[in-house]
């Protein structure tokens, strides 16, 4: 029998592999309506499915052919963390930057609340220093 956190760590797998493949309409019916994103640079948390779908939606249009990774994933309770492997070719504007062609790879550490049988919260920490500095016009060391 698999335990709710066994089930917890699937659903994040597979959300993983929707926004992978582009489905993020998909994805978004795993979180919550009032689904809640705490993200780095942002004081107070965000809320709703159309936040998430609108954060990832710019990344996949920057890097559409991006690559997630999960290089370890364990839970506890209702929670569930993954250490996460991104990579990607520059392909469209991000932030500040036009595309650039180049191949970009960062990690992110996430953390994953759930309610039932879908997420309902997620804490991230990218380390977009190193993304930005590998999209920037002149990178860093030069």
């Amino acid at each position: 029998m698999t335990t709710t956190v066994e089930k917890n760590m699937t659903l994040v797998r597979t959300a993983y592999q929707l926004v992978e493949s582009g489905k993020l309409d998909e994805a978004a019916q795993k979180l919550t309506e009032n689904f809640i994103a705490n993200v780095p640079g942002s004081p107070d948390p965000l809320h709703g499915r159309e936040i998430w779908q609108h954060g990832t939606k710019m990344m996949k249009d920057a890097f559409p052919d991006l690559k997630i990774t999960v290089q370890d994933m364990f839970g506890v309770d209702d929670k569930v963390t993954v250490l996460v492997h991104f990579r990607g070719t520059h392909q469209g504007a991000f932030q500040q930057f036009e595309a650039t062609g180049r191949q970009v790879s960062y990690r992110s550490v996430e953390v994953y609340r759930f309610e039932g049988d879908q997420i309902a919260e997620e804490w991230v920490a990218p380390d977009i220093i190193s993304l930005m500095q590998q999209i920037s016009p002149t990178p860093a060391g030069h």
